[in-house]
């Protein structure tokens, strides 16, 4: 390998094709033994159908574990008695090839659908796990205590604990349907991903074969309050909120933002839609700090409290992007593919301010009516300020859209996007 002026890594041989495994992908197909398995473990051989590891970024946890001798590397997990608590699907979004991208529809079914190449020995790893769970917020007891919500004994139980359907879903990209998604060639998209990563997948360039990329990014993680059969039913009433992650707040309370407070309303709604009837769904994506890294987002605070004035919603974007080169690189257009494997046409309640997901979702072919914003009472004192700055930048408010003044002041500029 050498490295070209700008500093990017490149191969020194021509990318080439590879043989046809016996386990072609055929992305979109009506079930998943014609879809075929994902294999991308790291001695599948002549299996392996896909670049990366399973696991995402815990698969380098993996290699440590490996490399100091406490795990064997050919162990492959027992998958008995590991099914789904509940069976989503199949629903027709999976059997569309431009629908879901950037996961495997089928991926909680690999131990039922290919139980004759598992017990041939053939490493097949699911990617989607579905389990129960109960949650426990102080919010909800908050809300119990203040008549918003009430103890049934089947949603909210009498020790104020939630009942939840959850799942966790690793990233599956198909990389042609990804090209599509952000409109650039595959051949481009995968020479970037190569040379951004440090030339770390060198199959990204050398098996144009192989469409398969598991990234080593974090996955997704959903909460469905009431009848999980209800989620992908268009006629029962639906309230979602589909959630950035954000470590200092959700989970430590950093009164710096919003997103815990609007985390938990966005909790709360949901548990009051299940005990009308219908159903909640929390969608918590791990995008930390906008998709660019809790150390980044550190990195901003800083710079927007040190700034001549202290903190302004008028450079609360310009901060961002001075520091990480762009301001906002969560980039929506993959969100929508978690919902449609819950089979989701229509939303009845979304519980969010953003404009970005809300076009990302309805231009994916969801319906959306109500939108709730977060109420003031919530808002954290540290937090206007980037309420000053969401509202004037475009975010949804229900009182009255932004001005062109508004928008100007803000930023100036790629205010689209949020």
């Amino acid at each position: 390998m050498t490295s070209n002026r700008s500093g990017h890594i490149r191969l020194n041989s021509h990318p080439g094709g590879g043989a046809a495994g016996r386990f072609p992908i055929q992305w979109g197909s009506g079930d998943a033994r014609s879809r075929g398995p994902v294999i991308g473990s790291a001695h599948a051989g002549a299996d392996r159908n896909a670049i990366g590891a399973h696991g995402g970024a815990y698969s380098l946890y993996r290699a440590l574990a490996i490399s100091s001798g406490a795990m064997n590397a050919g162990t492959r997990p027992d998958l008995t008695d590991t099914y789904p608590t509940f069976g989503f699907g199949p629903f027709d979004q999976w059997r569309n090839a431009d629908k879901i991208v950037s996961l495997d529809p089928w991926g909680h079914t690999v131990a039922e659908a290919f139980s004759e190449e598992l017990r041939d020995g053939v490493d097949i790893r699911p990617t989607i796990a579905v389990t129960k769970a109960r949650l426990s917020l102080p919010e909800i007891g908050q809300a119990i205590d203040a008549g918003r919500l009430s103890i049934d004994g089947t949603i909210v139980h009498e020790t104020r604990d939630v009942a939840v359907t959850k799942a966790a879903v690793d990233p599956v990209w198909w990389l042609p349907g990804i090209a599509e998604r952000f409109g650039v060639t595959e051949t481009a998209l995968r020479r970037t991903l190569f040379e951004e990563t440090g030339g770390m997948y060198a199959d990204l360039v050398t098996r144009p074969d192989i469409k398969v990329f598991l990234p080593p990014i974090g996955g997704i993680t959903l909460y469905v309050f009431g009848d999980p059969a209800k989620i992908g039913d268009p006629t029962q009433r639906l309230t979602c909120r589909v959630h950035d992650e954000c470590n200092g707040s959700d989970v430590f309370g950093s009164d710096i933002c919003t997103c815990r407070p609007y985390l938990t309303h966005g909790i709360e709604e949901c548990v009051r839609e299940a005990q009308n009837g219908g159903a909640g769904l929390i969608v918590y994506n791990r995008k930390e700090g906008r998709a660019l890294g809790e150390v980044t987002k550190f990195l901003v605070y800083n710079a927007r409290k040190r700034q001549p004035g202290g903190d302004q919603a008028a450079t609360y974007f310009e901060r961002t992007e001075c520091v990480a080169g762009v301001q906002d690189a969560r980039f929506q257009q993959l969100m929508p593919d978690v919902l449609h494997w819950l089979g989701i046409t229509r939303i009845d309640r979304f519980v969010s301010m953003s404009n970005m997901k809300h076009d990302a979702l309805t231009g994916s072919g969801i319906e959306i009516g109500e939108r709730v914003p977060i109420p003031d009472d919530l808002i954290p004192d540290d937090a206007s300020v980037e309420m000053e700055a969401k509202k004037a930048a475009g975010y949804f408010t229900p009182d009255a859209p932004p001005t062109a003044e508004d928008l100007t002041k803000v930023v100036g500029r790629d205010l689209g996007k949020f």
